[in-house]
């Protein structure tokens, strides 16, 4: 192992130019802390959540998570699982939801490892990685009896390291980190929200920062305007509805659900469509939308008053929330339109494949995506237009129409970047630019020294920087 240098340094362990597998080290001559700790989900670098990580766990101090998605904190039970003993730092809506989000996690990795193993016996082919679960249920259960959750603006000590959260509008319970060390100052964006976002608060600025690690995932572009976005689902399901076929819109369970629920319960209300079969069929959406309904305060103030009134905004009448396989089968039966949200957001895994396996040949039905799609992905295949996927290992002709509806993401555009970073009062040391495909993460590190003048790179995994 090498020496670590007198200053503090940070090495870039994932997200580096790419979107996913969030994971950053900071080290001083006597401490080690890591921010996030995400899987992988690119096809082309999922291999690298069965690497040996490149520090021994056990030599950490502590975990910092900034939020709850699986790229910044589903590597965690392996973490722990590999020697990892220190306490995981994270807002407590953040507990709740990582909670929910690794024994899911968990199930999917044995289940599709399973999966796996019997189709490679039967087609008599060489095993993978992939064919034994990254972790199982008892390491996620493991790794969240380490969870430690802290307030917004708490400190927390951990050797020279101070360490506060600030609210970072994204998904509930999502943070940005502010981390001091002799002297010197590094701000972690996470993932940055929208500002004026539909359900939380805007993202909380900093003052000024020395070293500024910022994501880029719409780093080289603006977003349609959230009106845009509701207007397009509206006239997608209208349109189907005419067709009468179904609706599948894939979603991830944290926030976009909720989002797209508070839209849809809006459009009923509104007659902008049909009063129609609604199901979200996803266990976990179910359970994070009951922590939502838990944390009025961090809700948007409409949100926050509907629900302390009693009325979630996250239900309707026409919606049922689906929990047993069975009853997610027999969607199947139903005449007429069906709108069907299910995880997982970029078709990886979930029941979302059941249901795509079933429509994605009918010409009357659609598949509408509403977030982004990670290179390598199905659900990325489907939107680029290719004619023919592969879904639960057998080949599918497509003949649904797939859409794809901007301006739901719950990330900032470069616009709102770049007003977050102007709120800095001073121009930082260095900013790196990460978790934003390449082409991303280098326009916007361009885009920095371009019109701020400062010094901007997008690291590459495995780099580290000395903090001067």
């Amino acid at each position: 192992m090498t020496t670590m240098p007198n200053n503090p340094s940070i090495t870039f362990l994932g997200a580096t130019r790419n979107v996913t597998g969030s994971r950053f080290l900071l080290s001083d001559d006597h401490t080690r802390i890591l921010i996030d700790c995400g899987l992988y989900q690119e096809r082309d670098l999922i291999a690298r959540n069965w690497d040996p990580f490149p520090v021994d766990p056990s030599t950490l101090d502590a975990v910092f998570l900034t939020h709850a998605h699986l790229d910044h904190s589903g590597y965690l039970p392996r973490l722990v699982g590999d020697g990892f003993r220190g306490s995981v730092y994270c807002t407590e809506a953040t507990a709740d939801l990582v909670r929910i989000l690794l024994e899911d996690s968990a199930r999917i990795q044995t289940e599709d490892a399973a999966f796996k193993r019997r189709r490679h016996q039967r087609e008599q082919r060489e095993g993978s990685h992939a064919d034994v679960p990254l972790y199982t249920v008892d390491d996620a259960f493991n790794a969240v009896n380490q969870l430690s959750p802290v307030q917004y603006g708490e400190n927390v000590q951990i050797g020279e390291f101070s360490a506060t959260f600030a609210d970072a509008g994204h998904i509930l319970g999502s943070a940005t980190l502010r981390v001091e060390v002799n002297g010197k100052s590094i701000v972690f964006s996470g993932d940055l929200g929208r500002m004026a976002g539909t359900l939380l608060h805007d993202p909380e600025p900093y003052g000024e920062a020395d070293y500024v690690v910022i994501e880029s995932t719409y780093g080289d572009r603006k977003h349609q305007l959230p009106e845009n976005a509701f207007d397009a689902i509206a006239k997608s399901i209208n349109e189907t509805v005419k067709r009468r076929g179904n609706v599948l819109i894939p979603s991830f369970a944290v926030e976009r659900a909720q989002d797209l629920l508070y839209m849809l319960r809006t459009m009923v209300q509104s007659r902008l469509i049909p009063h129609l079969v609604f199901f979200v069929d996803s266990p976990m959406a179910t359970d994070v939308t009951k922590v939502f309904e838990r944390y009025p305060e961090l809700l948007d103030d409409e949100l926050s008053d509907l629900l302390n009134d009693g009325d979630s905004p996250f239900r309707f009448p026409g919606l049922t929330f689906v929990k047993t396989v069975d009853e997610s089968k027999a969607i199947n039966n139903i005449h007429g339109t069906a709108v069907i949200i299910a995880g997982s957001g970029m078709c990886t895994g979930g029941r979302i494949k059941h249901h795509l396996v079933n429509n994605i040949e009918d010409p009357n039905s659609t598949v509408l995506f509403i977030g982004y799609q990670a290179r390598g992905t199905l659900g990325r295949l489907l939107v680029e237009g290719k004619e023919n996927v592969r879904i639960q290992g057998q080949p599918h002709d497509v003949r649904a129409r797939i859409v794809q509806v901007d301006g739901m993401s719950a990330h900032a555009d470069i616009n709102g970047l770049q007003l977050w970073l102007n709120q800095l009062k001073r121009a930082p040391k260095k900013v790196f630019v990460v978790h934003g495909e390449e082409a991303s993460a280098l326009s916007f590190a361009q885009t920095l020294v371009a019109t701020h003048g400062w010094d901007a790179v997008a690291p590459e995994f495995g780099n580290t920087f000395e903090l001067v």
